[in-house]
């Protein structure tokens, strides 16, 4: 039996990779025989680099940037074979930078993110894919922009503080002193939020509340990015702010457009495409999957329904092995999944679940293999068993 292992990262426990070789260890305890595949895959946003350094023979690569507070981080970004490079934002403005006492969306900056983009072009990378997912941020790309060398600034002829809030005294964008080398790169952007800039489904409405703002704070927010957009529209001469996805990553959708040429795509499409898991899932006769948490969610474009779709092109079964199961995970069984595993073994809190990981996905990995084994048998036997008799 061709085995593949094709898991997104259990968040805040396990990556991608280490997800993948929990459930080999589990499968190989079953089926000493198979023939295993790992191929670890991400959506853009944590775990992305792991990912695809682990299947497109890439190296790690670090750098020092700032925080969205403005303090010194070493991040990890991805050096891929062909020279182009891969990073997640969320290493340098994500959420995971901040203590929940400090999140403050109308002061957090994407600067950061701007300085591991230029180093990514200071390894001579032209091909560069920037995954959105997980900021902490609400400043519209204004931060990554300044990082790359634009400048934003008031009716005084002053620079912008960092942050969202200041964008509402946003005067003059001047991208003189922009990166000349953007103009030579591909930005590829992979995001699966469809939101615009600003509004009821905008940037701060929408993901706001998660980053620390109040309802006062979102509502000002809001008034900033939309005037933020406005100038956009007048640097640029095209309005970015109701593009589909400008709102990604608290407006940084539409600053990595404006500012950088970027091209908004679906994270499943770009990373499925760059680890050729089409071929792989051919190759298979057996997919498992996973992610921390299997829900409604799951079945709407992300990358479980995503692997499944793949899976029935090809007639092949996919198992899908889960941290917790919410309402609505049964619609991935109308996408391509037969079936999901919660990986506890018994009631368990989230601490102990996420301490537990790698043990129990490999625990449930041999649980569901053994009933594959049991299923495999019983075809062989059906002849003998007469209920089953045809």
């Amino acid at each position: 039996m061709r085995i593949l292992i094709a898991p997104d990262s259990f968040k805040g426990s396990t990556s991608s990779l280490a997800t993948a070789q929990a459930i080999e260890r589990g499968i190989k305890d079953v089926f000493l025989d198979g023939e295993v595949r790992l191929c670890p895959v991400a959506d853009g946003g944590e775990g992305t680099v792991d990912a695809l350094a682990a299947g497109g023979k890439g190296e790690i690569r670090t750098c020092v940037v700032q925080d969205p507070l403005g303090r010194d981080v070493e991040v990890r970004w991805g050096l891929m074979s062909g020279g182009w490079a891969v990073i997640e934002m969320a290493q340098a403005s994500g959420l995971p930078r901040l203590a929940p006492e400090e999140r403050d969306p109308s002061v957090t900056s994407t600067y950061g993110t701007g300085q591991m983009i230029s180093a990514a072009l200071d390894a001579g990378c032209r091909h560069i894919l920037v995954g959105i997912g997980g900021s902490a941020t609400n400043d519209g790309g204004a931060g990554m922009a300044c990082a790359l060398g634009a400048r934003l600034l008031d009716a005084d002829g002053l620079p912008l503080p960092p942050g969202g809030g200041a964008l509402s005294r946003l005067d003059v964008i001047d991208c003189s002193g922009l990166d000349k080398r953007l103009g030579e790169a591909e930005i590829l952007v992979a995001s699966d939020v469809t939101n615009p800039l600003c509004g009821p489904q905008g940037a701060s409405a929408v993901y706001g509340p998660q980053k620390g703002g109040t309802p006062e704070m979102l509502e000002m927010l809001d008034a900033a990015l939309a005037h933020y957009g406005q100038k956009l529209a007048e640097t640029f001469g095209r309005d970015f702010a109701g593009l589909p996805g400008a709102g990604a990553a608290g407006g940084l959708g539409a600053g990595l457009m404006a500012f950088c040429g970027g091209q908004l795509r679906p994270g499943t499409d770009i990373i499925f495409e760059r680890l050729d898991l089409e071929r792989q899932v051919a190759w298979a006769d057996l997919i498992y999957t996973g992610e921390g948490r299997v829900d409604a969610t799951s079945a709407n474009g992300k990358l479980l329904s995503g692997i499944g779709r793949l899976a029935c092109q090809y007639g092949r079964p996919v198992i899908a092995l889960a941290g917790s199961v919410g309402p609505g995970s049964d619609q991935l069984l109308k996408r391509g999944i037969q079936a999901v595993f919660p990986i506890a073994d018994g009631p368990i809190t989230l601490a102990e679940s996420l301490a537990r990981a790698p043990e129990l996905i490999t625990a449930a990995a041999a649980r569901s293999a053994r009933l594959i084994r049991i299923g495999g048998n019983l075809c062989r036997r059906v002849d003998v068993i007469p209920e089953y008799r045809v």
